[in-house]
């Protein structure tokens, strides 16, 4: 593993954050098109939507990843939060993903009160889902044909995870 710094992201970020999502691992493995402009970008990180958090991954000043967070903001589905993430293509597998999760985690857990997270996975994105199900996350089912990737449909399973309770001590 790296040494790594997770942080919300700022302006300043735009153009580092694009760069996570343009390498081919991060076009395949999400909803992202290739050659993104640099105006949705800044829409997405200077005017993000109510209840969006942005976090990045830092590895010697370099951003090598990112993770978008979102709560719910139906009011009864105020209890659940998704995320979408990226990681450049060269920092795969060298706990970067995890680092991000683990930071969405602790502001869903701690800070929110979240008791529920959502996440889909394409079926073939073996790194994000083992990564998924080392942070507690359980497929709960298929979705046929849920995007167009590369001339083709594919799949993705649905992933969540629930808060685990936790118990009060009684005197």
């Amino acid at each position: 593993m790296i040494e790594l710094n997770v942080r919300h992201s700022v302006a300043a970020d735009i153009a580092a954050i694009k760069t996570v999502y343009a390498g081919p691992i991060a076009i395949a493995g999400t909803l992202q098109l290739p050659y993104v402009s640099d105006d949705l970008w800044e829409q997405r990180l200077n005017k993000p939507a109510p209840g969006a958090y942005s976090f990045v991954a830092e590895h010697a000043q370099t951003i090598v990843g990112h993770l978008g967070f979102s709560v719910m903001q139906n009011p009864r589905r105020k209890h659940v939060g998704t995320f979408g993430m990226a990681v450049l293509d060269d920092f795969e597998r060298k706990g970067v993903g995890s680092a991000l999760v683990q930071a969405a985690l602790d502001q869903a857990d701690n800070w929110l009160d979240l008791t529920r997270i959502e996440i889909t996975a394409f079926i073939d994105n073996t790194s994000a889902l083992a990564l998924y199900k080392k942070h507690g996350f359980e497929v709960e089912g298929e979705l046929k044909q849920f995007a167009f990737r590369n001339g083709e449909y594919v799949n993705a399973y649905t992933l969540a995870r629930l808060k685990p309770v936790k118990s009060c001590a009684t005197h």
